[in-house]
């Protein structure tokens, strides 16, 4: 997201292509209940349609586009504070600043807008990363998979307590509120009647008050845990950005039989695997804790190079058709990533929230990739149509004028 005449248009593409493949996961978090992310049981008995559409979202897209996102992120932040330094300003200090402003950016979006924002921990995690910016880049990936450990840590910690709580409620001397109290939780990740989904509902039903004093409280009360259990991670890949930048990975300047070999070396590693735990899935359909685990833990290795397997695979295809016109719009929603974030939510709230459409819980799963390729025309006609006039993107502007105390330009030079 910095000027134009500094950017590296095969991290543009990389970027566009993550803001829209974060959309496919997001989307079941903007129109169904939290529950439903995690298991395609919570919206109610899913047909086929409905299960392809979460095993696909779980192979391909589920936390791999995110950490896509964070490895840009890094890289970027990188590239802004070698920007400053040599303009001859401070370029940490410059960093800190974007990243506060990005924080209130990202807590607007989530009171206001939705749940689910990454703005927020992506300015607290980059705070975080600047002590290593200056590090090569096989430190930088020594210390990167050293978060991923305790991340895969604090999570099967979290995943083995849940185990401990259900043999505990299960046992014949187990006191009522214990065999009660999980019997809620298990219900509330696997039967669409149970409180919890249905008070999800009937808040994201409701008027815009109502969605904001349910943001409030979550506030206080998850997003802190969601902070702890996503840091770590969004820490990893931001180190492993940075090494990639500067390892040329992220310039598009490697060979593209590289590219190429790299990403069939990842996908292999990643998605064999991964499809052993769908299996393991479909076959209990879709048990409570092990697809609660499978989503949260297990399934968090492998991420790692089908990340990596994704960026190789994207710059490969770039660099044998670099200035086709679908890459180059492609780059344009890269160049406008916020403003696309942003718009993302503004849209799909409207279309599933009360105070807009009121579609929420009326759609089903098999029925998303539609309105995922119309989310995505609309992003890549739009984003080439503004930035034919304008430098930035508006939210780009925004964050840009913030961060520098001042209107910055706006509009191309004629």
């Amino acid at each position: 997201m910095s000027a134009p005449s500094f950017r590296i248009p095969a991290m543009d593409v990389l970027r566009g292509c993550a803001v829209m493949g974060i959309l496919w996961m997001n989307i079941s978090a903007f129109a169904l209940p939290q529950a439903a992310y995690f298991n395609p049981r919570a919206a109610g008995p899913p047909s086929i349609g409905d299960i392809l559409f979460w095993l696909i979202s779980f192979l391909f897209f589920d936390g791999k586009m995110r950490a896509l996102f964070s490895i840009l992120f890094g890289a970027s932040m990188l590239l802004l504070i070698d920007r400053e330094e040599l303009a001859g300003r401070d370029g940490r200090r410059v960093q800190m600043i974007r990243a506060a402003w990005l924080f209130l950016i990202g807590l607007s979006h989530y009171l206001l807008l939705w749940w689910g924002d990454i703005l927020m921990i992506y300015a607290l995690v980059g705070g975080a990363a600047l002590p290593f910016i200056g590090k090569e880049p096989l430190s930088l990936m020594k210390w990167a998979f050293l978060f991923f450990l305790a991340h895969f840590l604090i999570c099967t910690l979290s995943i083995v307590t849940l185990y401990g709580w259900a043999d505990t409620a299960a046992s014949p001397g187990a006191a009522q509120t214990v065999r009660e109290g999980y019997a809620s939780f298990a219900a509330s990740f696997t039967d669409p009647r149970s409180t919890a989904i249905q008070s999800d509902i009937q808040t994201y039903r409701s008027g815009f008050g109502t969605i904001l004093h349910h943001h409030l409280a979550l506030f206080a009360d998850e997003w802190p845990r969601g902070l702890l259990f996503s840091g770590f991670d969004t820490l990893g890949f931001m180190l492993i950005g940075m090494a990639m930048l500067k390892g040329g990975f992220l310039t598009g300047r490697w060979d593209p039989d590289q590219y190429k070999r790299t990403a069939v070396h990842c996908f292999v590693i990643g998605l064999i695997p991964m499809a052993g735990l769908e299996a393991w899935l479909i076959l209990g359909n879709f048990p409570l804790l092990p697809t609660y685990g499978a989503v949260i833990a297990w399934s968090f290795p492998f991420r790692i190079p089908l990340a990596v397997g994704w960026a190789a695979l994207i710059l490969w295809l770039l660099a044998r058709n670099r200035d086709h016109p679908l890459a180059l719009r492609i780059g344009a929603v890269g160049r406008m990533a916020l403003s696309n974030y942003l718009g993302t939510s503004l849209v799909m709230c409207a279309i599933f929230y009360g105070w807009g459409l009121g579609l929420f819980a009326h759609l089903r799963p098999v029925q998303f990739p539609l309105l995922l390729l119309g989310a995505w025309l609309v992003m890549l006609i739009w984003s080439a149509s503004w930035l034919s006039r304008f430098g930035i993107g508006p939210m780009e502007w925004l964050w840009r004028s913030l961060a520098r105390g001042k209107p910055q330009k706006i509009r191309k030079s004629s």
